[in-house]
């Protein structure tokens, strides 16, 4: 069963109104420590001496603690709590639809306001709880300009980058929900236990390239990843790109998390086709620059994205050029079943066939999960995101549910 949550009752719309009708104050969620301490210092509410000692206070509330209203910092005066409030934002956005899928897996439509002279924006992001740990799928720009054709998110012509903090706020909204930060009324010092967390692992495989947004992307994967915040491992972080070269080896050397390649294809003639970035940067410069990634190794891997389409490249000698291709580069290779959309030409492999492409890979030395579908009845699985979020007519659900039995059997 899907369900389908209707969380912003009248009350709550009402305050999100009287917000988009009042000025927009700066926020201090994705302010780097150096950003958030002179953004105090030039509102005139911290004097600098003091300014080191209430990033630190700040970053504790809203990245260890996860508050989201300057009242409920309780070891900060009266007084500045209120002049915050007055001079900064630090609230969520908008939850316009949370679904929930019958495999347990949400999908949330987040709404954000209005930036400058442009009008609010939705975009969608994905929680996927497995057994030992739980992923968030989060998005990095509102819709994309990559077009790949398999992808319903491609079908969206991008609008915007998102914020560093727009970026943040996706995770921070979805620990709210999944009640994965500490009670209100817990010690401060307490914090959340890495082994009991909620959200483990993060990957940029929501909407957009990140690497066409890679400062924002950088920032807030820096402030995730912080052991003073947030604290994710590196190693539980995976940006997934088309094949932005010119960015790969910055994401590396500039944020160190681990690597995941939208691949699809293990020549240029079919890549054109699928992933048309293909054509900016063919697959010669994408593995020069996959082997030079910094700290590639066996324990350190790159992961190859691979999504089966049937009669397009899921034959035994597209397994093979794969294997070719990727030879001496540490690796895994995820075999992705196709997850159909409304309008979509493609269809998926069949499930004999995928097991066949696996077995070959795996004969070769690499790893070659198939991932398991997850969240499909809901348009979550991978290449389903948009931030319409489409409510399907009972007719057109039903032709997407024959689709995917028809494509995947029990799978």
């Amino acid at each position: 069963m899907t369900f389908s949550l209707d969380i912003t009752d009248s009350n709550t719309r009402a305050a999100l109104a009287s917000r988009a009708a009042a000025p927009q104050k700066a926020s201090l969620v994705g302010l780097s420590r150096a950003e958030m301490a002179e953004a105090l210092v030039a509102a005139g509410i911290v004097p600098e001496r003091q300014a080191r000692m209430r990033v630190q206070q700040l970053w504790h509330w809203l990245y260890v603690r996860g508050v989201s209203e300057f009242s409920q910092m309780f070891n900060i005066s009266k007084d500045l709590r209120t002049a915050l409030h007055q001079h900064f934002a630090i609230a969520r956005p908008e939850i316009v639809e949370e679904q929930i899928s019958a495999d347990g897996t949400r999908k949330w439509l987040f709404r954000f306001p209005a930036r400058g002279a442009g009008r609010p924006v939705e975009i969608e992001t994905v929680y996927i709880p497995e057994e030992g740990r739980g992923t968030l799928c989060i998005s990095s720009q509102v819709g994309c300009t990559l077009t790949c054709s398999f992808c319903h998110t491609g079908t969206q012509k991008l609008v915007r980058n998102l914020t560093a903090e727009e970026i943040l706020a996706q995770l921070l909204t979805a620990r709210d929900r999944l009640g994965d930060f500490p009670d209100r009324d817990t010690p401060a010092g307490a914090i959340v236990p890495a082994d009991g967390r909620k959200v483990s692992n993060i990957v940029m495989m929501g909407m957009g390239e990140p690497l066409y947004n890679f400062e924002a992307v950088k920032q807030a994967l820096l402030i995730a990843s912080d052991g003073d915040g947030l604290a994710l491992s590196k190693r539980r972080i995976t940006l997934s790109t088309s094949g932005v070269v010119p960015e790969i080896f910055r994401t590396g050397e500039e944020i160190g998390v681990m690597l995941a390649i939208s691949l699809h294809a293990s020549n240029d003639d079919l890549r054109d086709l699928l992933v048309p970035i293909n054509k900016k940067y063919p697959l010669k410069d994408l593995i020069d620059a996959c082997r030079k990634y910094p700290g590639l190794s066996n324990a350190r891997r790159i992961t190859f994205e691979y999504v089966m389409l049937k009669d397009v490249n899921d034959s035994l000698e597209d397994a093979k050029a794969l294997v070719q291709l990727l030879k001496g580069i540490p690796a895994k290779i995820n075999l992705i079943p196709f997850n159909p959309w409304p309008g979509t030409n493609y269809q998926c492999s069949d499930w004999e066939t995928i097991e066949k492409f696996a077995d070959f890979i795996n004969n070769a030395g690499y790893a070659s999960p198939i991932r398991t579908p997850r969240g499909r009845d809901i348009l979550a699985a991978c290449g389903q995101l948009k931030s319409e979020s489409e409510r399907l007519k009972k007719s057109e659900r039903l032709a997407l549910e024959a689709m995917m039995i028809a494509g995947h059997g029990e799978a």
